[in-house]
Formats: C-alpha cells, structure tokens, sequence
C-alpha cells in the first residue's frame, strides 16, 4: 500500500473518522485502532515479515523491562547487549548476509582460490531498518536511564509499528513519540490543515518531481555509455531532485498523515538544497537518521572531545556506516566514504558549524556568495550521488569517466524541459518558505494568495503526476 495509491486513499479516511469520531476521547481504543491501522498497513506489503515485525516489538519491549529491573549493571548490559545483538542479527542476515558471502568470495578469488559462495534469495522487509533503529534507540535510552521502561504493550508498540514511519521513516525516538502515544489526543483544526498542507505537498514532491525524472534518469543511467557528457550531467541533476522528491515527499506524507491524527513525527528534511556547504547538507538531509547515528554511535565513539585525530577517525565511522546502512553494496560505502572526504576540509579548519542558521536569513535575494557556495555544494553531492544510482562501482566509475569528455559542450538532446520547469517551480516554493516545516507552510500569507497556490499545486498534481506507481527509493533500505 503507497501512500501516492486508491488504496491508501481509502485507507486513510475510514482509519480518521474512526479515530475521531466513533473513538473520540478514547485514548487506549484509538491506540488500539492506531495499531491495528499499522499492522493492516504493513500486512499489505507482505504479511509473512509480520511476524518479524511483532518479534522484534516483543524482544525490545521485554528488553527494556528487563533492563530496567536489573539489580546490577553487569545484569543490564547483558540485556541490552542481547537485544541489540539479535535486532542487528535479523538485520544483518536479511540485509547484508550475500554482500558479505560475495565479498568474501571475491577477495579469496583474487588470491587465485577458486570458492563458490552459497548465497540466498532473500527478500529484504520492507521497513527492517527503520523499525529496528526504533527498537535500538529506545533499549539504548532506558538503559542510559533518559526513559522508563515502557509497561504498556500496546503503547510500546504503536510507537515502533506507528504505520505514517513504518515503512520509511523517519526514524523516530522513544523520548519524542512515545509521551504523545500515551497522553490523550485533542482534534486540533489548525494542526489538522496543516498536515493535509504537508500531504498535498509531499504528494507534489514525490508524483511530480520524483517520477516524472525516474523514466529519464533510468534512460540515461541505462545508456550511459550511449550518451554524450551533457546528457549524463543531466541525468545526475535529474536523480539528484528525484531522490530529493522521492524521499522528503514521503516524509512530508507521514508528517501530514501523523498531523490528522494529532502527533508530531520528527522533522527529516529542511530544504537541503539550499546549503552552503557539506555539513549544513547533513543536518538538513535525513536529519532523523544524522542525528541517530550522532547520538548512538558518534558521541559513544568518543565524538569530538579526543583531538582532531579521533575527530577524523569518527567522521569517517559515522560516514562509512550511514553509507553501508543504506545497501549491501560498495557503492553505497564510497558513496559514504565521499561525504566524509568532502567533510574533512570542513572539519580541521573547525568551520563544519558555520552555517547554522537558514541562509539569506530574512531576505528574499541571497548574496553573490552564498550562491557560489550552495552551487558548489550541489555539485560535490551530485558527483557523490553518482555512486549512490550506480548499479556497482564499474558503472559509477565509467559514468565519471564519460562525463569528462569533449560532448559536455554538445547541447543535451532531448531537453527535459517540462521537468526543469516543475524543479524550478518547487525550488522557488521552497525557497520563500525555507524557514518553515514545509513548502506549504503559509499560514502568513493572504487567503486568497494561499487558495491560488493550493489550486496551483493541486492542478499540477493531477495534470503531470507519473502513474506509473514507481515505489520508493528509500523503501529499500
């Protein structure tokens, strides 16, 4: 079930009114409902990982009971080492097991041994990193004592299975959601026109940006070897505003969807885009899962208290890491390796937090430079989203490798022009609301400005939305 589909169209509003209307001032029945939602959501998919889905709530739940009951400390590492043990098990298997038999295979190949890995079809669940960070991150804090061992089942539950971020995202905290699981909810209109604000505008992000630039990033990245330098730097442009589209569509969607039913989700992108350089991007990109690997494996590691050298050391932990979490792929670990080398400028001369207010902060014209800098620091993302859309890592290098030839000065045929228009019409909406949640975050302007632009979006919805029903990217990982 996608969230751009009929059947969550039907979905959404039978699970609202209920929730509001039958189960009003209910707070343990909408819970109930809220559960059983998400359950039926992820059942959708493929209802055998169902039963991965409950064990891994079952394991963290008992975990944390057991963790907090522990008369010694020796008693609540062995728990919370045992939960966090099995969670990143299945994950490992599921996810990464044939990388690892291949890998190994072909580093023993390379020695003149001749092995014949037996790998495995295996079907990857559909949100198995996501649930499982959500698990991780709340036996993690009742073991630091930051929360108390939730006793509530149902509760405990709903936070991990809550279906608006089952799937993708974001990767929420126990501290965050879970007080909001367990406090009655009061139907708030404003909040409520809000999030179908938020929806209408990840629905624009993700059926019109991000599939109407799939079929031709898919060409060019299919042919790259056909098509002249000007085409791939297209298509690398192209992918870049789809996976932005793709990704922060369906973060918008969740966010509005966990508005209609009176809970705030965790903010996972603020106009990326826009940055000056390459540390502004990562607080801006994937925030919930930057700040979960600063929080669970960064300042663990020892964060920046032990000289440049551990400093260095971590960045390229934390950057390593989020690359490999993404995909059993070594595409995915240069890809992180990138980021890192892109950081570490930024890093020894102590300017990665430079830029942490919103740029042109209070003008609508930003200045000379600030545009130099947010030009440059696309490029660097782009060049590293290359290895991100690659097949393997001999694609990545031969799709750079073509890009630097003479046929960058050929005009690139056919032009997508219809697509630059629609990224430039969402850049200009961003861009005059980039202080705010999202694009349609417009409460301050005139009513009769912001019914035009409602009409706008909504009609450029239905008119260029792709119905190809390309899933998400980020559904993979």
């Amino acid at each position: 079930m996608l969230f751009n589909s009929i059947a969550f169209a039907i979905f959404l509003p039978i699970v609202f009114v209920l929730y509001w209307f039958v189960l009003k001032n209910k707070k343990r029945q909408q819970n109930f409902l809220l559960l059983g939602a998400s359950f039926y959501f992820y059942a959708c998919w493929d209802w055998r990982f169902l039963f991965l889905l409950i064990f891994s709530i079952v394991l963290d739940y008992f975990s944390g009971i057991q963790i907090e009951k522990s008369k010694s400390k020796k008693m609540a590492t062995f728990w919370l080492t045992l939960s966090i043990a099995i969670n990143l098990g299945f994950l490992g298997f599921f996810k990464y097991y044939n990388f690892f038999v291949d890998s190994f295979a072909d580093l023993i190949g390379g020695f003149g041994f001749a092995v014949h890995p037996w790998t495995l079809k295996i079907i990857l669940p559909i949100g198995i990193s996501f649930y499982t960070f959500h698990g991780l991150s709340y036996i993690i804090d009742v073991y630091k004592k930051k929360i108390s061992a939730e006793k509530n089942f149902i509760e405990y539950a709903l936070f991990v299975s809550y279906f608006p971020l089952l799937v993708a995202g974001p990767i929420e905290r126990a501290t965050h959601l879970l007080p909001q699981v367990k406090k009655a909810r009061i139907f708030n209109y404003e909040q409520a026109a809000n999030g179908v604000r938020q929806i209408l505008w990840g629905l624009f992000k993700k059926m019109v940006i991000a599939d109407n630039c799939a079929p031709i990033v898919n060409e060019i990245f299919g042919n790259a070897d056909q098509e002249p330098a000007s085409r791939l730097v297209i298509g690398v442009v192209l992918f870049a505003f789809q996976i932005y589209g793709d990704f922060s569509g369906y973060s918008d969607i969740a966010l509005g969807v966990s508005r209609l039913f009176g809970m705030e989700l965790l903010k996972n992108f603020a106009f990326p885009y826009f940055s000056r350089d390459i540390a502004e991007f990562w607080r801006r990109w994937h925030i919930s899962l930057s700040s979960w690997f600063r929080d669970y494996l960064y300042f663990p590691l020892g964060g920046s208290r032990g000289g440049m050298w551990m400093k260095i050391r971590n960045t390229f932990i934390i950057f390593l890491v989020s690359g490999f979490w993404h995909g059993a792929n070594w595409t995915f670990i240069i890809w992180g390796g990138l980021n890192a080398l892109f950081f570490l400028p930024l890093l020894i001369r102590d300017k990665n937090r430079n830029n942490l207010e919103t740029v042109a902060m209070g003008k609508l014209i930003p200045t000379f430079r600030d545009v130099v800098n947010i030009l440059f620091t696309f490029t660097i993302v782009c060049f590293a989203w290359i290895f991100f859309r690659a097949e393997n890592l001999s694609a990545a290098i031969s799709y750079i490798k073509n890009i630097f030839d003479s046929s960058i000065l050929q005009f690139p045929k056919p032009l997508p022009k219809k697509e630059f228009f629609l990224i430039v019409f969402m850049l200009f909406v961003e861009w005059i609301n980039r202080t705010h949640d999202h694009g349609l975050e417009i409460h301050r302007w005139k009513p009769w400005l912001r019914r035009v632009l409602y009409i706008v979006v909504l009609f450029l919805v239905l008119h260029y939305s792709n119905f190809g029903n390309h899933e998400f990217i980020y559904f993979q990982f």
